[in-house]
């Protein structure tokens, strides 16, 4: 009988053991089922809606940012906002928005005033929103309840070339040439060359030899510059006038890229007539024989008298000898 009795009790204690087992296997699957609490969030529209896709900047280092913060709560929220910016740039954004219970609101991120020439071209690095829950309605939040939204900020292309003339030492003659240096500067932000060099100026009897081709077989370095010569002429019959003289470059990189980017620069350049023709004028010798001839004309003729005195004296001193 002792026997048997001890049948039941042990198979109520394997049932009793068998349920907590279950109990506690089933327990994980019943709370991931339940219903998250609402909350509220941050986020950033990214560009094409991708987050990998960074914001370029625009050519002045700006940049407009959208992003919002959505409220699933039931009660309004106070959202402070702090940012962090790359490339040493400005920024202006809220500093505190409030959200009403079950809305989304958006907001823009201007950055500004990043200096893009002083980078290379497409240099990427982060930038941060910050939004940290400060009040649910009327009531501070004890415990910080942050949320970040991050993206990339890129650098764009700039090309930019600077063209310079130097002006001339003087005025020119009729019937010379002049050497003028043009100089070309990339003030861009990356590896550039000239594109097409154009010369023109507003005097028909002046011709400029286009030396400056050479330009554009050049690499010019991020802040390097090249130099070429330009010859300009101006032909024997050429009157008194002042001659404008212009040179336009393009950039190659800017129009690869399908778009423009021109410089250009210009300078007077003064054309007189040539000097009198010094053929035209007497030469020395025929002047020293003018003198001459002058001068010997000029002399008294000595006349008879004078010499038959001197003969008469000069016999009668002969007398007086013997």
């Amino acid at each position: 009988m002792q026997g048997h009795a001890g049948g039941p009790i042990l198979r109520t204690a394997v049932i009793f053991l068998s349920a907590i087992l279950v109990m506690c296997l089933l327990a994980p699957f019943s709370t991931s089922q339940q219903p998250s609490p609402p909350g509220w969030g941050l986020g950033i529209d990214y560009p094409q809606e991708d987050e990998d896709e960074p914001f370029k900047l625009s050519n002045r280092g700006t940049v407009i940012v959208s992003f919002f913060v959505n409220n699933e709560e039931l009660l309004p929220i106070t959202i402070d906002f702090t940012y962090e910016v790359p490339f040493e740039g400005e920024f202006d954004g809220p500093e505190s928005e409030t959200i009403g219970a079950g809305n989304n609101k958006t907001f823009s991120l201007t950055i500004m005033d990043i200096e893009v020439g002083d980078f290379s071209a497409e240099v990427t690095e982060e930038f941060s929103i910050l939004g940290t829950l400060v009040a649910r309605g009327s009531v501070p939040q004890p415990i910080p309840d942050s949320r970040e939204g991050v993206g990339q900020l890129q650098i764009p292309t700039i090309h930019s070339l600077s063209a310079t003339l130097s002006e001339p030492v003087g005025p020119m003659n009729s019937g010379s040439e002049m050497t003028l240096t043009l100089e070309v500067k990339n003030l861009g932000n990356v590896v550039d060359r000239v594109g097409s060099v154009e010369v023109s100026d507003n005097c028909p009897l002046l011709t400029t030899d286009n030396g400056l081709d050479s330009l554009t077989t050049k690499d010019i370095s991020i802040g390097a510059q090249i130099q070429a010569s330009l010859i300009v002429t101006a032909s024997q019959s050429h009157p008194q006038r002042n001659c404008d003289i212009e040179v336009t470059v393009s950039s190659n990189g800017a129009t690869n890229s399908g778009g423009s980017e021109m410089s250009e620069d210009n300078v007077r350049v003064s054309v007189e007539p040539p000097p009198a023709n010094q053929e035209d004028q007497e030469s020395p010798g025929e002047n020293e024989g003018i003198v001459e001839e002058v001068v010997s004309s000029n002399l008294p003729f000595p006349g008879v008298l004078p010499i038959v005195s001197i003969i008469l004296l000069a016999s009668m001193k002969r007398r007086s000898n013997f």
